[in-house]
């Protein structure tokens, strides 16, 4: 399937298990599905709540500074790719 990149990993929140993504590009909503891809990190994910400035928001936009909860362990710099059905 297709892939637009969207953003790259800013900071990790391991504790939380929440992903600081820094949207460089589209759009990003609730039920997209997401490939992060580094340097050793490579799965998929569908993205559930989308937050910014400790708040919900529908739909996140180039510029935004956005945190997403994730299943694995992420990097600073590694990309996020929204898969494109």
């Amino acid at each position: 399937m297709p892939e637009i990149e969207v953003g790259f990993i800013e900071h990790w929140f391991g504790h939380l298990m929440v992903a600081g993504i820094k949207m460089t590009n589209s759009t990003l909503k609730s039920g997209d599905m997401v490939h992060i891809k580094g340097h050793t990190s490579d799965f998929t994910c569908k993205v559930g709540a989308i937050q910014k400035d400790h708040g919900p928001i529908p739909e996140a936009r180039s510029g935004d500074d956005i945190g997403i909860k994730v299943p694995e362990h992420v990097r600073e710099h590694d990309k996020v790719y929204k898969i494109v059905p």
